[in-house]
């Protein structure tokens, strides 16, 4: 062998013995030093379970429990794991056709064969209990405990909120969610939803060759405990709730009741209502389309997103501007004639029959058109303000400082902001500095272009109470004022203004409020030996009867509640808006409803105005449907 050969031959048994040695590195590496080999083989021989914490509960202001949690079962799948089923006898155990079968088994493959998913959700347990038996018959399948929410009180929906799957761009846009998991879609549990949901764990199970559960993998070292949710100290009040909710059976509308000093709602009921119950469990699908398909929109929280011209409801306001501007004193008087001359060819009629208005207190008493359309326009032609634009801007501020134009954000979402007429606004529809205090004289009346929300009016109320102390309303109780549950990442905050107005003008004006109840329009509302304060208003509809509003707080000294209610096609606010809301304010300052109003109270809970507006309806139906046909058949004509 030559020298070349023999270095040749040398190189290449080096090269080998390297190879074989890294070769043996590598094995020693793998086999005992390096765990993730044998970590992913483990994998293949473990199954992990997510398991779901219970959701907060849900207390009133006085600890009872107005949502909790009942269990239920969700049947899972991993595709790859189905081998050798008995179809049949699987579809007989669940209650499902072939077809019903096929179309989630190819849900579950679209998903993923390899990860668990729902594919038979929130079976009761005396839906799943008896086939729980057979389920070690179907590989691949396997149960999974959630729970849901029940409502031992079937009251309050607008306000509660319902849970509801979560979709595909939920999921891709979170690092918690799953599919098949439930969040919060609407009321406080949507708001609250990170508080209330609590934290997810996980569960290391070992499954033999056929994917068969054995037991905790490595004794649960790699467990994972789920948190349940924190709960919620609502600052509703369960029984005025529900006592508001059965003077409202049968009509539209809603009422908003807030204990001034604190911002606290103690009840929230928009009419029609329906059981929150039914948006759980498995009919939950089928009874949310029926709702949906109801001509009266049960689901329409219309505290927070009707819209109405407030009325007569926001003379006080007027009355408010004009003193903290100066343009009236406490004592302007006003003679009225049954008319205001707004031109030399124009009037506007007085709507009310009444003895001159010596003061403020009596104009709100008596309601008059003509003092408040005086008091509007020397507020726009106040010579402090250089045009009517300048003094238009000054007036709207006045109306946001209370909370107009502006969402409350009480802790509920899809809030309407209402609508204030602003200087913009007439420069558009008339022209910069071609419309003056005249053009606009319908603002002086809460009438014209005006939107407001009970739930804005209310505050309005809860402001006037308080002697021109804001302070914001809110659904939760302040974390300094639980008594029954703790939460952390409180959405709403604490804020408390003064506006800008002495207070002595209040005084003026809830005196006036106060003759209201005693000798003017609304004394339907006075109960017992309480001093109440209100105002009526007819919000005129052009779709048919006008609404019955009426907003009021009693007692006149540290009022304890302040209540709104509209009531739609109701007529005259004295007629059902004023009975329902005093009966409210009695139930909760008296706990009780006196035995000379007893009456009244079974009349409201008796009246039904709804069925008219069904009628209504179902004629607006029947036209669309006969003018659609009229359509239709001169087509055919036609062709």
């Amino acid at each position: 062998m030559s020298i070349g050969q023999e270095r040749k031959s040398l190189v290449i048994a080096g090269i080998f013995t390297l190879a074989c040695f890294v070769l043996v590195a590598k094995l020693l590496a793998v086999q005992v030093l390096d765990d993730s080999y044998s970590e992913k083989a483990e994998n293949r021989s473990r199954r992990i379970e997510t398991v779901h914490p219970s959701r907060g509960l849900i207390y009133d202001r006085n600890g009872i429990v107005v949502v909790k949690n009942v269990a239920v079962y969700d049947v899972e799948v991993v595709p790859r794991q189905v081998k050798g089923l008995d179809t049949m006898l699987f579809c007989q155990t669940f209650n499902l056709t072939v077809e019903e079968f096929e179309e989630k088994m190819k849900k579950a493959v679209k998903q993923s064969s390899y990860q668990q998913s729902p594919f038979i959700k929130q079976l009761s347990p005396d839906e799943f209990l008896p086939a729980q038996e057979h389920l070690h018959k179907f590989p691949g399948f396997y149960p999974q405990v959630r729970t849901i929410r029940e409502y031992p009180y079937s009251s309050a929906p607008h306000m509660l909120g319902y849970l509801s799957e979560v979709n595909k761009k939920v999921v891709k846009g979170s690092d918690y969610y799953q599919p098949g998991d439930y969040h919060g879609v609407n009321g406080v549990e949507r708001t609250y939803e990170k508080v209330l949901r609590g934290k997810k764990g996980k569960r290391f199970i070992t499954v033999d060759a056929l994917g068969r559960d054995k037991d905790s993998f490595k004794g649960g070292e790699y467990d994972e405990q789920s948190e349940r949710g924190k709960s919620l100290n609502l600052c509703i009040d369960l029984e005025l709730q529900k006592y508001v909710e059965s003077l409202m059976h049968n009509k539209i509308g809603s009422l908003v009741a807030i204990e001034p000093s604190t911002g606290e709602i103690l009840a929230l009921v928009s009419s029609p209502f329906y059981d929150p119950n039914l948006l759980t469990g498995s009919e939950r699908g089928r009874n949310f389309s029926l709702l949906n398909k109801n001509p009266l929109k049960p689901q329409l929280n219309r505290a927070l997103q009707a819209r109405y011209p407030p009325g007569s409801t926001l003379k006080p306001l007027v009355a408010l501007i004009g003193l903290g501007e100066e343009v009236i004193n406490e004592n302007y008087y006003l003679a009225c004639k049954g008319y205001y001359q707004l031109s030399a060819r124009r009037r506007l009629k007085c709507s009310h029959g009444h003895p001159p208005s010596r003061n403020v207190q009596d104009a709100i008493e008596q309601s008059c058109n003509p003092y408040f359309w005086t008091i509007f326009k020397k507020s726009i032609d106040n010579p402090a303000y250089g045009t009517s634009a300048e003094a238009l801007d000054k007036w709207v501020g006045y109306l946001r400082d209370f909370g107009m134009g502006e969402a409350i954000e009480i802790g509920l979402s899809n809030e309407n902001k209402g609508n204030i007429p602003t200087v913009e606004y007439y420069d558009k529809i008339y022209g910069e500095g071609r419309w003056k205090s005249s053009t606009i004289i319908s603002l002086g009346i809460g009438q014209g272009e005006f939107a407001i929300t009970p739930l804005q009016l209310a505050n309005i109320t809860a402001i006037i109470a308080n002697r021109g102390v804001a302070v914001s309303p809110h659904i939760v109780k302040r974390q300094d004022r639980m008594k029954y549950s703790q939460i952390v990442d409180e959405p709403v905050g604490n804020e408390q203004y003064r506006i800008p107005i002495d207070r002595r003008h209040f005084d003026v004006v809830c005196e006036g409020m106060r003759q209201v109840v005693t000798d003017g329009t609304a004394r339907v509302a006075q109960f017992g030996e309480e001093t109440v304060c209100g105002k009526t208003g007819t919000a005129q509809n052009p779709h048919g009867d006008d609404h019955s509003i009426f907003t009021g707080f009693a007692p006149l000294e540290d009022p304890g509640i302040a209540v709104v209610c509209i009531i739609e096609n109701g007529g005259y606010g004295s007629r059902y808006a004023a009975p329902i809301a005093s009966l409210a304010m009695e139930k909760y300052l008296t706990r009780t409803i006196s035995e000379d109003r007893l009456r009244l109270e079974k009349k409201m809970r008796d009246a039904n105005l709804i069925e008219k507006e069904l009628e209504k309806k179902r004629k607006e139906q029947e036209m669309r449907e006969q003018e659609r046909a009229a359509k239709e058949a001169k087509m055919i004509e036609q062709e």
